[in-house]
């Protein structure tokens, strides 16, 4: 059986082991989450294997009319296997073990338009005589042929606000009353980012 879920990203902060090291902690809202649909791929409609779980029930009041079929905040679907699962199961943070590895997916920070030293690690012009207001910019951007910008050309725009999967995270705690994980390492995103998280 296929583990995940979906979490909420809480804050960071930091413990120290038994040697007295600092050990960066991410800790991370989990679950429950509810198994809203299950797709088969022997099934004509659907065509692939997927589970829908949905992750922070809404409050009946805060459900826009008419109700919805889903009063989910959030509902994500895993192209995984759906063996083990059934429709209206509950998966909460219990599935995990403390000392496992998982990859966690989210979308990354938002950094606005940003230059090509920033965004691309350029190193910019040196500053001797003759350089001015050069510091900073991205240099040629083409040649004589073929008289365009080449596609993927590195250049200032938008930063961040990208899907990020970071691998091999590993669970230093795990509170079960309170459905929170401690990871250890950075989780992509701001506090309160929707995370997936996979075995």
């Amino acid at each position: 059986m296929k583990k995940f879920i979906l979490g909420q990203k809480l804050e960071m902060s930091q413990i120290f082991d038994k040697e007295g090291e600092v050990i960066p902690i991410t800790f991370l809202e989990v679950g429950p989450c509810k198994v809203l649909q299950i797709k088969k791929k022997e099934s004509g409609k659907d065509g692939y294997d997927a589970v829908q779980l949905g992750f922070k029930e809404l409050k009946p009041e805060k459900v826009k009319k008419p109700l919805s079929q889903k009063p989910f905040r959030y509902v994500k679907e895993f192209r995984e296997d759906t063996a083990g699962y059934k429709l209206g199961d509950k998966i909460d943070v219990s599935i995990f073990n403390e000392g496992e590895k998982i990859k966690i997916s989210g979308i990354s920070k938002g950094k606005g338009f940003q230059g090509v030293v920033k965004r691309w690690g350029f190193k910019g012009k040196g500053g001797s005589h003759g350089v001015k207001h050069e510091a900073r910019k991205g240099g040629s951007i083409g040649s004589r042929y073929p008289q365009r910008v080449i596609k993927g050309r590195k250049m200032p725009g938008h930063m961040g606000v990208e899907r990020v999967t970071v691998k091999n995270l590993e669970i230093v705690k795990i509170d079960k009353e309170n459905n929170i994980l401690a990871i250890r390492g950075a989780v992509p995103g701001r506090r309160g980012t929707l995370v997936e998280i996979r075995e």
